[in-house]
């Protein structure tokens, strides 16, 4: 499978894997009202088919400056909200759909760009890439990237990426843990490749439920998060592919999945 409009992202089934692919250089994958919502049909077309992993990339010498000041500049407060709730919607999304998602970071991501890296459940960079807040050395602080960026590097290195607005190189990046492995740039590729190989193994159902979950205890208080664990572990071991996991695991025998 593979598609596109003009300047929409790419739809394309590698194997197992379907990549979405930023296709606007010309614009450095700003992320305009209308490519926002490129995005979000994308990820919701690829979240209702049997891939397993979802790969997100762009085209050009930017993976993604953040938002496009031509959708703000001069707008209304209330369709400046419109436009954040959507690029929330599309955040949300990519936590909500069952496939593990892979961020591959070939070049600067920026401010709603870093949010987008740090959103991903995985992240490999190339050595060339870079990360980047920058709205807290300008006019308009990079408020709501700093929600999906803050909960990846912590406070500290949060309050300096926001207050300065300085790029951090990969290794910086990997050091703070926004990203999961950072590699020569011709590299990139089969490190993707490697990395999300492993992530997708086993059975997808369960996967996708061990996503949604850890997610859904994330930042919460331990009391409340372990609640919420438990309640999915007990229902999940009830599946086809707990019972098959662990039949498999019992007769010393290779698993056979089937969802």
């Amino acid at each position: 499978m593979t598609s596109t409009t003009d300047g929409a992202p790419r739809i394309e089934r590698r194997g197992a894997t379907t990549w979405i692919t930023m296709a606007r250089p010309e614009r450095r994958n700003a992320l305009s009202r209308e490519h926002l919502g490129q995005l979000l049909d994308a990820f919701r077309e690829v979240g209702g088919t049997d891939a397993a992993g979802i790969v997100l990339a762009a085209d050009g010498p930017v993976f993604s400056a953040g938002h496009d000041f031509a959708d703000v500049a001069g707008k209304t407060v209330s369709e400046v909200r419109g436009l954040l709730l959507l690029c929330t919607e599309l955040m949300q999304t990519i936590h909500e759909v069952p496939q593990v998602v892979l961020a591959r970071v070939h070049a600067l991501a920026t401010a709603a760009g870093s949010q987008l890296v740090a959103t991903c459940d995985l992240a490999v960079a190339a050595e060339s890439a870079r990360f980047a807040a920058p709205g807290g050395a300008g006019g308009w602080f990079c408020h709501t990237p700093m929600v999906a960026v803050a909960r990846s590097v912590g406070r500290k290195r949060a309050m300096e990426l926001a207050l300065t607005g300085d790029p951090v190189d990969a290794a910086t990046a990997l050091d703070w843990g926004l990203v999961n492995r950072v590699v020569p740039d011709d590299q990139l590729d089969s490190c993707v490749e490697e990395l999300l190989g492993r992530a997708t193994r086993g059975s997808r159902a369960s996967k996708a439920w061990g996503k949604h979950t850890l997610y859904a205890q994330l930042d919460r208080p331990e009391r409340d998060a372990y609640a919420i664990a438990v309640d999915a572990m007990a229902a999940a071991s009830q599946t086809a592919g707990a019972a098959e996991g662990m039949a498999a695991f019992l007769d010393k025998r290779r698993p056979v999945w089937t969802d």
